[in-house]
């Protein structure tokens, strides 16, 4: 990948300066971006770029191994300009919030009942997840609310979010380093680790809040039986 990753090391930066790598069409690589570009499940980041008195509206995306900036109607831009980048910055903090409650409730639920996530999308309005958690409707309603009543226990102590790097033999180790049933980390040789001290640690390259308390209060919207050992929360912040 070309394109620096601001976010994955400042998750805050709303507005930055970058070159245009590459054009392809509407698609606009450049050599920096604090845009998140939708893998993960979380829904991708949209705002403007700004170049030579002019703004373009796009949202982030993924072209193979490149991060990419679509651009909606015509522009101008071509390889070498310099271009300002301005995030959506409303929407986006709130994917952080829920993205972080996220790995928070796949914590508890895989510890009180080795439930992994089979499925999961992330938007600004609410968060989706699919656990293997098995039982009947009533029993499994009353394990996702008691796993949400923790969960909003544990972000009220205000626990320091961590994000460092290990490499990917020594990160495996870990227990629970992934919580997805059916997808292992990218195999590439250094990742990045999201840690809750003593509640979740996880390989992870999307945006996160600082602090637990900027979650809010997590509440829960529907829970749907999707078949045998699939069970889906719907819940926001």
């Amino acid at each position: 990948m070309r394109t620096k990753l601001l976010y994955q090391e400042d998750s805050y930066i709303k507005e930055f300066e970058a070159t245009v790598l590459d054009v392809i069409g509407d698609k606009v690589v450049l050599d920096r971006t604090a845009f998140h570009d939708g893998e993960g499940g979380v829904q991708a980041d949209t705002g403007y770029l700004e170049a030579a008195g002019a703004r373009y509206r796009v949202k982030a995306g993924r072209e193979g191994d490149e991060v990419v900036h679509v651009v909606e109607g015509q522009h101008s831009l071509k390889p070498g300009d310099v271009v300002k980048g301005v995030l959506d910055w409303e929407p986006r903090y709130r994917k952080m919030r829920l993205h972080t409650a996220a790995h928070m409730l796949s914590a508890v639920l895989y510890r009180k009942h080795n439930a992994l996530i089979t499925g999961g999308e992330i938007t600004p309005e609410y968060a989706r997840d699919d656990f293997s958690i098995e039982g009947d409707m009533n029993t499994v309603r009353r394990a996702f609310e008691e796993a949400v009543a923790e969960v909003n226990e544990l972000a009220a102590r205000g626990i320091e979010v961590k994000v460092y790097w290990l490499p990917r033999e020594e990160a495996l180790k870990i227990p629970g380093i992934t919580k997805l049933a059916e997808r292992a980390p990218p195999n590439i040789p250094v990742l990045r680790i999201v840690e809750i001290p003593g509640v979740d640690v996880q390989a992870d390259g999307g945006p996160h809040v600082r602090n637990t308390a900027e979650i809010g209060q997590v509440k829960i919207l529907k829970i749907e039986n999707r078949g045998r050992n699939k069970k889906r929360i719907y819940y926001t912040v």
